[in-house]
């Protein structure tokens, strides 16, 4: 994404009644329709132009959020929504590029692609929804899922420890790590302005509630169980939340402790991680097609006559 089409709003003014579609078709009380809700508080904050957004998802019960935006949208095949976001991204770097996947699409079957879609750090913003189990199949383990917690695949309780999205994106060498709550409004739109300004993959773990098949999960009326990160380079605490539990100082340039409070068992909420001077595969690809040397399309084949 060029730095003008940051720059760029809408020629009349969003809001969020033009941004919805259809009414979203998820349980009452699902973490998604906060996430949803975020993303359009945030594009009616920028005035990003519509038809210059896209969204793209995978499957699962975050798969369906493209149809709930006003915007361009692919809802793709299962574990696949990070090359087809990178062909977006190198077609038309003009747009605002937004990723939803779940734990499955991003930490299983899309877990090999999380891996090169870090490391090619293509400009997009890939929010990861984390219920910690397959709500969209009816209540599996998923690899977030915590241990001996009860699902219907494992019954007497989840066997492993669960995958930690934040230091797996941390060991892969993301460029941006940050992690919020769908729960928590003010913050999630912030990370995502944050994220949105970084100049890569910006990475966006959301602990996302599902009543239906794990109501007591995350106990969202509480905050004495998870801290902020602060800085003046990272995110602003939630203004509801900071004076009821801990806030701590954290400069993101720190990658060693930035893996500490990743790995820890009680829950951070923040910027852990920027890195923007990072090389960027579409940028690089760009500029290597801004080089080369034009040639006459009739005689591209010359070269093979025999």
């Amino acid at each position: 994404m060029t730095t003008d089409t940051l720059s760029k709003s809408a020629p009349t003014p969003i809001t969020i009644k033009e941004l919805n579609t259809d009414n979203p078709r998820w349980c009452a009380g699902c973490g998604d329709f906060g996430i949803i809700m975020g993303l359009k508080r945030f594009i009616v904050d920028r005035q990003l132009i519509p038809f210059q957004t896209v969204n793209v998802s995978g499957i699962g019960c975050s798969g369906r959020a493209p149809n709930y935006f006003n915007t361009y949208g692919v809802h793709s095949i299962h574990g696949r929504p990070i090359p087809i976001a990178l062909g977006v991204a190198l077609a038309r770097p003009d747009l605002n590029l937004f990723v939803h996947a779940g734990d499955g699409d991003a930490m299983s079957i899309g877990g090999n692609h999380l891996i090169h879609g870090i490391n090619k750090n293509f400009k997009c913003v890939f929010l990861m929804y984390d219920n910690e189990m397959y709500a969209l199949t009816k209540n599996q383990t998923s690899p977030t899922t915590r241990r001996d917690h009860p699902t219907n695949t494992q019954p007497q309780g989840s066997y492993l420890n669960p995958l930690n999205p934040i230091t797996v994106a941390l060991g892969l060498g993301a460029s941006f790590v940050a992690s919020t709550a769908d729960w928590i409004p003010d913050h999630l739109t912030n990370t995502m302005k944050t994220a949105f300004d970084h100049p890569g993959f910006a990475f966006v773990h959301i602990s996302q509630r599902c009543p239906h098949f794990d109501p007591n999960n995350f106990d969202h009326k509480n905050s004495n169980w998870f801290s902020f990160l602060k800085h003046p380079n990272g995110i602003e605490p939630d203004r509801r939340l900071s004076d009821k539990t801990e806030v701590l100082e954290h400069d993101p340039s720190n990658l060693a402790q930035a893996f500490q409070y990743g790995a820890a068992d009680r829950r951070y909420f923040g910027l852990f991680f920027q890195n923007k001077s990072k090389p960027r595969y579409d940028e690089i690809l760009h500029g290597l097609v801004d080089k080369a040397v034009k040639k006459d399309p009739s005689k591209i084949l010359d070269s093979f006559l025999v």
